[in-house]
């Protein structure tokens, strides 16, 4: 027990490292950017600075975002009660649990099914799993509309924080293309002898590689994610389409390109570039592609309805999830 708790300790630890490599190079190249170029060496380039810092303090909000944003759990709606759980437990017949398991989704907006058609149910979180949810093994939770886990925000990237994640790979695009444009001309008067040798050519020469190294890969991840997102699907449900009750459906949540736009960064569109939570919904309930399905659920013919609590209060709200 103390074993694996030191080595989970350890994991923990080293989990951060991508991070602070990230963190490393981006304080070197404010340095670089500020200090040897824009000050120290060839003048007060005022503007440069100004549009240098609004793409700094964009990048940083958006990766501050991404990585501390919590990732975003199932209700208690979808815990098992402490009857169900005994007769859950109690029960030795795989049969009957995927019975008991579906009496339970009855209740539940739950329309995805396991790929041998039971109730998806996570049995370390003892949750029955919301559509597009999935039990993250780093993390050690089940998290909502789960994307993947990326270690270079250490951090799951779900319903809670994917609008973060995109405007992180939007904004770090945007920091990089800056950089490489408005350093390009001192890149080629150093290449041409022109100015004189010193720290600042080093700086100079870096930071061009540096930037445009981590453009075109940022260019990839970004475009494949804009066609996840123009698809409405994750990049779990890419590799492996999400199984409904008549099978497998790569396009069960594709309701459009602008439903499924406004879905991630919301329906005002001057949000839409501000790392703000803008996301419709709370994670748990996704339109589906063919709405038919719904009509078979009477919880589902009032969306608001199921978002509350038997008391009234309502429970939609992210910060009921995280």
């Amino acid at each position: 027990m103390a074993l694996s708790r030191g080595l989970r300790c350890c994991q923990r630890v080293f989990s951060w490292i991508p991070v602070l490599i990230i963190t490393a190079v981006v304080l070197w190249s404010y340095y670089a950017y500020v200090f040897e170029l824009c000050l120290c060496k060839y003048g007060k380039l005022l503007a440069y600075l100004l549009l240098f810092h609004v793409c700094f303090v964009m990048f940083s909000w958006t990766y501050w975002k991404s990585i501390f944003t919590p990732p975003a759990s199932p209700c208690k709606k979808f815990q098992l009660s402490y009857s169900d759980k005994q007769r859950y437990e109690m029960e030795d017949r795989p049969d009957a649990q995927k019975q008991i398991l579906v009496e339970i989704a009855k209740k539940l907006p739950i329309f995805t099914r396991a790929q041998s058609g039971a109730i998806r149910f996570c049995d370390r979180c003892q949750v029955l799993k919301p559509d597009r949810c999935h039990h993250c093994s780093v993390c050690e939770m089940c998290v909502l509309k789960m994307d993947h886990h990326c270690p270079w925000v250490n951090n799951c990237v779900g319903f809670s924080n994917y609008k973060f994640f995109l405007l992180f790979l939007a904004y770090s695009m945007v920091y990089c293309i800056f950089i490489a444009a408005t350093v390009f001309q001192y890149f080629l008067k150093f290449w041409e002898g022109v100015l004189p040798n010193g720290p600042a050519k080093f700086h100079v020469l870096f930071l061009m590689f540096v930037a445009l190294m981590f453009f075109v890969s940022l260019m990839f991840l970004f475009g494949y994610h804009c066609w996840l997102v123009a698809k409405n699907r994750s990049t779990l449900e890419a590799f492996s389409a999400p199984f409904f009750a008549n099978g497998p459906d790569k396009n069960g949540f594709n309701v459009g390109m602008r439903r499924n736009l406004e879905q991630v960064f919301g329906e005002n569109r001057r949000l839409w570039f501000i790392p703000v939570f803008t996301s419709q919904g709370n994670g748990h309930y996704f339109p589906l592609k063919n709405r038919s399905s719904e009509s078979q659920n009477p919880l589902l013919a009032n969306e608001d309805m199921w978002e509350e609590s038997d008391d009234g209060s309502e429970e939609g709200s992210l910060g009921e999830f995280i």
